[in-house]
């Protein structure tokens, strides 16, 4: 057959799958918590002027505040009167609009919203008589060590390479580099430099500008007056203590068994990592995003938490007053954008609500035995059986259940911790939840003795006879992830505990 190598046009049929931006925001939207979703709604609002917040002082020009319980899918709602300035907000900046349209909440400023740590200074006021609020931040190590050198160490060459040491640290405060080397970067004898790091060694927190881990805890154990030869020689086999080698610490050591005790007491009461005291994170509320409380008539009622859902309307008033006032086809073009775009956001977030409910519905269903029983009655679960029962796509759970918590009378949790592997029972029953199984190999261990620490071919025997078909090295990897020693270091340390306090 000849082939033809004229071109022509065929018609095929194809199907494709499109994002469409619409579409894209509001996969977006699913996966946001709380402060990142809030964020996204302050900045719409500030582009799109047909947006408003519920609550704001703005709402005493509806009718009727419409309903956004996300049963009921509200869109928007028409205002009752338009004020004079309708038209003109439409082409005026962010900055020039009302500011109470999209200032502070219940008195407190979004600033101080999303971060707990700004302050108001006690100066710096704006003219029109607010506060200027001014950033505020814990300090740092650096800026700790800095301040400290500044008073201790006069100016001068010392100072210069004190606070050149101070950058060589790491995180954990510990001074790694090998001085004969920061020796020859500085250009100093190393006598010298061993004068300015044994200055910097006695500043705060005691333990900084170490070499090691022993020798972070001498600096804090002679700071202390501890450091004796016997604990010298401790900090020396500290291999011994991380294999719970009670007996031949003693014997190296040459104390008791009740002075090794009091030697691994001290030990304990240290900080291993002093540099780290500074890398602190602002402490952040979290704000549970469904509720569930115990029936009277039995089970449980979820429902969303109404404080954390957004409650934003379109401003349709504002919208046919602009259009009757518009001349240019550009201006008309422009209104209709902000109004499509406006009605999808809140279409988009009252999705986001209805899915939401409906993921955590199937969770607390599958996951009662938990909620009235514990974690020992948790049962497996995958994200695909919640979007089977749903019919949604797994991937749309996992968005869903992502930086988002539920309460119930058992506590805070976030939804993911309820997703579990399932593993295997004998006997063709019913398969237990991985977090399960690993709760009760931690009771097992809890409740041991010296004469009776269990091997993890025991526990295997013993989660076997209950039922639980499981192998040794899932038992080893399970109790290895709780940070569990393994039998022969717990059985060193209950029977040294034993000997020391008899």
């Amino acid at each position: 057959m000849p082939i033809s190598l004229a071109p022509r046009l065929d018609l095929r049929p194809t199907q494709s799958l499109i994002m469409t931006p619409q579409l894209m925001q509001a996969i977006k939207l699913l996966q946001l918590t709380n402060l990142e979703l809030s964020a996204v709604i302050d900045r719409e609002i500030e582009e799109n002027p047909l947006l408003e917040r519920a609550g704001s002082d703005a709402d005493d020009t509806w009718e009727n505040e419409p309903d956004t319980s996300p049963e009921t899918a509200p869109a928007e709602a028409d205002l009752s009167r338009i004020g004079e300035q309708a038209v003109a907000d439409l082409d005026a900046p962010a900055s020039a609009l009302d500011p109470d349209r999209t200032g502070p909440v219940d008195g407190v400023s979004e600033a101080f919203a999303s971060d707990p740590w700004r302050s108001v200074g006690a100066g710096g006021s704006r003219p029109d008589g607010d506060m200027e609020p001014i950033d505020w931040r814990p300090p740092t190590l650096r800026d700790h060590l800095l301040e400290q050198i500044g008073l201790s160490i006069p100016e001068g060459r010392e100072r210069l390479v004190a606070e050149f040491l101070v950058d060589c640290l790491d995180p954990t405060g510990y001074l790694r580099d090998d001085p004969a080397e920061l020796a020859r970067r500085l250009g100093l004898e190393p006598a010298e430099l061993e004068a300015v790091i044994e200055q910097c060694r006695r500043l705060d927190p005691i333990g900084v500008f170490a070499r090691d881990l022993a020798d972070c805890l001498a600096l804090q154990l002679a700071d202390s007056d501890r450091l004796d030869d016997a604990m010298r020689t401790l900090l020396e086999n500290l291999h011994l203590v991380g294999r719970r080698d009670f007996a031949a610490l003693e014997r190296t050591c040459g104390v008791s068994g009740d002075r090794l005790a009091r030697m691994l007491a001290d030990l304990k009461g240290l900080d291993p990592r002093p540099g780290l005291q500074f890398d602190v994170e602002p402490v952040r509320a979290i704000v549970p995003d469904v509720l569930v409380t115990p029936d009277p008539e039995g089970g449980f009622r979820v429902e969303l938490n109404s404080d954390t859902l957004p409650k934003v309307l379109v401003n349709r008033g504002i919208y046919q007053t602009a259009v009757r006032a518009a001349r240019a086809p550009d201006d008309k073009s422009y209104l209709s954008e902000r109004l499509q775009a406006a009605n999808w956001l809140v279409k988009s977030l009252d999705q986001r609500a209805t899915t939401i409910l409906k993921v955590a519905s199937v969770i607390v269903e599958q996951q009662r035995g938990f909620l009235e029983h514990g974690v020992s009655h948790l049962k497996p679960m995958t994200l695909k059986m919640v979007a089977d029962v749903i019919g949604i796509h797994e991937s749309t759970v996992s968005r869903v259940t992502a930086n988002k918590y539920l309460a119930c009378p058992r506590g805070l949790f976030e939804l993911k911790s309820f997703f579990s592997a399932a593993i295997a029972a004998s006997g063709g029953a019913e398969a237990h939840s991985a977090a399960a199984v690993r709760h009760r190999i931690r009771r097992m261990i809890d409740a041991e003795c010296a004469d009776t620490v269990l091997s993890d071919d025991a526990i295997v025997r013993q989660l076997k006879d209950d039922g639980v078909d499981i192998a040794r090295r899932t038992v080893a990897k399970y109790r290895e992830a709780m940070h569990i020693p393994s039998s022969v270091q717990r059985r060193r340390e209950k029977q040294h505990a034993q000997r020391t306090s008899s």
